[in-house]
């Protein structure tokens, strides 16, 4: 039976699914995140806003604010799933820390995990494409190119247990229509 939500079908009870996007600042994630959510009528919960809520409020910029936003998804994506809603994580998971941390929700949760990781091949694209970015986040920084090739090289492989979880790669140097297609496919029911 065909759903026309990304929640896996299992007689009468649907079972939601934890979606983690992954991928450097401006490779596109975010882009491919609302079009699949649109689709499959999957919730986003996004750190870089929750980032800007919490600079916002006065927490001091020198204080682990990116640890927080990640906290803080972590538990806005437990209430989603536990309400019986599919969701999509859209962060950088640069670290297995932070893969591992959705792992550990999916498996509470009682859900299937899958990661969508967001590449560009092409730099000049990447680059592009970051510094036409505008979304208008109050008290949040946007990235340079320079940050963007720093993390890079902190950007961790997939090893170990992260190496294990289901995942596909998407290069954003393919046009949005063949991403959203392969991950809809990888996602598949």
């Amino acid at each position: 039976m065909a759903s026309a939500t990304v929640d896996r079908q299992f007689g009468d009870i649907r079972v939601p699914v934890l979606i983690a996007m992954a991928g450097l600042p401006g490779a596109g994630k975010s882009t491919i995140a609302e079009v699949v959510s649109a689709r499959l009528g999957a919730t986003i919960v996004s750190v870089d806003p929750i980032e800007s809520a919490i600079l916002h409020a006065g927490i001091d910029g020198d204080q682990p604010t990116g640890l927080a936003a990640y906290l803080v998804a972590e538990t806005l994506a437990e209430q989603v799933l536990m309400s019986g809603h599919s969701v999509i994580v859209d962060a950088v998971n640069a670290v297995e820390p932070a893969r591992l941390q959705w792992r550990d929700l999916a498996v509470r949760a009682g859900v299937p995990l899958r990661v969508i990781e967001v590449e560009c091949s092409d730099p000049e694209l990447h680059r592009t494409r970051l510094e036409k970015r505008v979304r208008n986040l109050p008290h949040f920084e946007e990235p340079s190119w320079r940050a963007v090739e720093q993390s890079l090289e902190d950007y961790q492989p997939w090893k170990g247990e992260c190496a294990e979880l289901p995942r596909i790669t998407l290069d954003t140097a393919n046009s949005l229509g063949q991403n959203v297609e392969a991950a809809i496919r990888f996602l598949g029911p």
